[in-house]
């Protein structure tokens, strides 16, 4: 029985449906306390581009559409599908997409809070 926390998804695993909608779902074989780190950077960044655009800021909005679309594949949520990738092709997408993405938080990029 799938908790009611979760989203439905398709038999397969790939797919996940929110009203009605499939939208491809998280690799799988992503560990969780990556996934996790994934998804904390997709949510800022999400968080990034609302400021930027109340801001009317399209330069911080770029950029924050820039991770939101990184943080998404490395997710494998976009891009090549998950499922057409090998292992070693699929543990190279996260960790690139995770370093690239620590890297621009340690580089000083706003994760998306107010008045950063």
């Amino acid at each position: 029985m799938q908790s009611p926390a979760q989203p439905e998804r398709t038999p397969d695993g790939r797919y996940i449906v929110v009203n009605g909608r499939r939208w491809r779902a998280t690799d799988l074989e992503i560990p969780e306390h990556i996934a996790a780190d994934l998804r904390r950077h997709l949510a800022a960044a999400r968080r990034a581009v609302g400021a930027a655009r109340r801001n009317e800021d399209e330069a911080a909005e770029g950029l924050a559409r820039s991770r939101v679309h990184t943080a998404a594949v490395a997710l494998g949520e976009r891009g090549t599908p998950w499922w057409d990738q090998s292992p070693s092709e699929r543990r190279e997408r996260w960790a690139k997409g995770a370093a690239e993405l620590d890297a621009a938080r340690t580089d000083g990029v706003d994760e998306g809070r107010a008045g950063g």
